[in-house]
């Protein structure tokens, strides 16, 4: 189970990261954020029924929509999305349903959708994952 300390640290060991108030950034763009569910998201709760997730809740960019629903139907345990979300690259990530390791790779992998394509080149050909 993955905590905020977990998404700060694995976050911020990321290139020119920042964080502010709800969130991290890359240059100013948003890859992870706090979001809980509010109760003023009445179409949202509704949709989720019986479902609402309780522990604590994070949003992610994703690349497309494509990438979205395949997350979402690969764990939904983990991820899910809501109205508000339609149409926009972005999913849900439970907390308390995601392993720290995994939660590593959701961050890299949002960080990478943010980042200027050097930047993100930098950091892969240091990972040893580009050539």
């Amino acid at each position: 189970m993955a905590t905020w300390e977990d998404v700060r640290r694995l976050a911020l060991a990321l290139p020119e990261t920042t964080e502010s108030n709800n969130g991290w950034r890359i240059r100013e763009k948003a890859f992870a954020w706090v979001r809980p569910l509010r109760k003023k998201d009445v179409a949202d709760l509704e949709q989720l029924g019986r479902e609402v997730p309780t522990g604590e809740i994070m949003g992610i960019r994703v690349s497309d929509d494509l990438e979205k629903r395949e997350l979402v139907a690969s764990e939904p345990d983990v991820f899910f999305t809501i109205p508000h979300f339609d149409g926009w690259p972005g999913v849900l990530v439970r907390l308390d349903a995601i392993g720290v390791e995994e939660l590593e790779e959701v961050l890299v992998d949002a960080w990478l959708v943010r980042a200027p394509k050097r930047v993100a080149k930098a950091f892969l050909e240091s990972r040893g994952l580009a050539g």
